[in-house]
């Protein structure tokens, strides 16, 4: 495609069917690696100490180091050598990466596999409807060791033991213990704080999509000799990553730490609410850049400089590195057994629900500006400078501000209710509720 562009044959047959299978074989080990490497590495640490929030901090800053040879080196490579060489260096990276894991196996702290955890989950929902007309004690035994919340009290049914003398064990769809039942009322008030980073990864989509696309209409010439290749725009936020999370651990987290006496210096849900709370700039700062850009092209026939549009990647990576990191280290810290990988993994499952809503909005906002304009919607065309890319922008800044104070009242009602304090429930031999008049 680089020499003779015209006389490029397009993948049929088995050679389409080989490359969508590498494709899917690429995400299904991708999704099944990160998350799980990041779990287990921090299972290498006690959970309530500072060493666990270095963790996090160390593992982003080689997954920013991994990315920025991608978008930077592995690209040049592929364009001067071929993609095959860039694939297969990729894959001696990987082989590499799978030796060096498996020789420190004897090393590790391993936690032992225990089952699915969408079975008791499951137990308890179907117990707490089939027992949704019962009550649940209003006179707790004080002297109980076990305790349970005051959040979701409808699921506190599933607790409930029906005949207290019968000594016949409950079916466990019909009767569930404390503990589960607090792992999935933990679950279900973690939902929302995951819900708004979806908005953030729309964010983050633009950046890999429509910002390249604005890099390809600016001046990618760094020197008579040398281009900036737009796609490497991509690399600026982590090359502030690599930057900036040594100089957040070094400086800011003891300068923090002295000042709110929390060992990660901010909590996890106030790191989280900084990086959204900045995302909204980088796209404030997408579009006055855009206008700028088509402005110049379309009033004086001027091409700006590429340089132009890397204070929206520079102001995404500080966001980044807040609210990924942030997101990570608040679900691990859950305290939920068996739970650190799926946690972890709904973590990546943000960034697709949050590609997948960019593609709504593009098609929704396309049509919407199409019905109210003859001129075409906002996005319609693939010049940049008859599209309305500045105005697509700023409806994301103000997507992006709304979704803020949306997480500011659920990282407060999260707060509130994780400080209560938790109530005694009188509790069977079984693990549940006895069924108290």
């Amino acid at each position: 495609m680089a020499t003779d562009g015209e006389k490029c044959e397009e993948a049929k047959g088995v050679k389409s069917l080989i490359f969508f299978v590498a494709l899917y074989l690429v995400a299904l080990g991708s999704g099944c690696v990160k998350p799980n490497m990041t779990a287990h590495g921090a299972d290498q640490f006690n959970i309530q100490t500072k060493k666990l929030s270095t963790y996090f901090n160390a593992a982003y800053f080689a997954f920013s180091v991994g990315e920025l040879i991608a978008l930077t080196l592995l690209i040049w490579i592929q364009t001067h050598a071929g993609m095959y060489v860039g694939f297969g260096l990729s894959a001696a990276a990987m082989a590499m990466g799978l030796i060096t894991l498996v020789s420190g196996t004897l090393y590790y702290r391993n936690k032992p596999p225990q089952g699915s955890i969408f079975t008791p989950i499951a137990q308890v929902l179907v117990a707490a409807i089939l027992k949704r007309k019962q009550t649940c004690p209003s006179n707790p035994n004080s002297n109980c060791s076990m305790r349970q919340t005051q959040r979701f009290r409808f699921l506190d049914k599933a607790c409930i033991k029906n005949d207290g003398n019968n000594r016949r064990k409950e079916s466990p769809w019909r009767l569930c213990s404390v503990s589960q039942v607090e792992k999935v009322k933990i679950l279900i008030a973690v939902i929302p704080v995951f819900g708004c980073t979806i908005v953030f990864n729309t964010i983050l989509a633009q950046l890999q999509t429509f910002s390249v696309q604005q890099g390809s209409a600016m001046d990618t010439q760094l020197t008579n000799s040398l281009h900036i290749p737009p796609a490497s725009l991509q690399s600026i936020p982590y090359i502030m990553l690599i930057f900036i999370l040594p100089l957040y651990h070094k400086f800011f987290v003891p300068f923090a730490t002295n000042i709110t006496g929390h060992e990660s210096g901010i909590s996890p849900l106030q790191r989280i609410g900084s990086g959204l709370f900045l995302a909204t700039f980088s796209m404030i700062s997408a579009a006055v850049m855009e206008k700028k850009r088509r402005e110049s092209a379309l009033h004086s026939g001027k091409t700006i400089s590429i340089f132009w549009i890397t204070p929206q990647f520079l102001i995404f990576g500080l966001s980044e590195m807040l609210t990924a990191v942030g997101l990570i280290e608040f679900f691990y810290k859950q305290s939920l057994n068996r739970m650190q990988s799926f946690f972890t993994a709904i973590t990546y499952c943000s960034y697709s629900f949050g590609f997948y809503l960019s593609s709504v909005l593009v098609s929704l906002v396309n049509k919407i500006t199409s019905a109210s304009s003859n001129a075409g919607g906002w996005l319609s065309y693939n010049d940049l400078n008859k599209n309305r890319l500045d105005l697509f922008y700023w409806l994301l800044a103000v997507l992006s501000f709304l979704n803020f104070v949306n997480y500011l009242f659920w990282a407060r009602w999260h707060s509130h209710h994780s400080s209560l304090p938790p109530q005694p429930a009188a509790l069977s031999k079984d693990g549940g509720y006895e069924n108290i008049p």
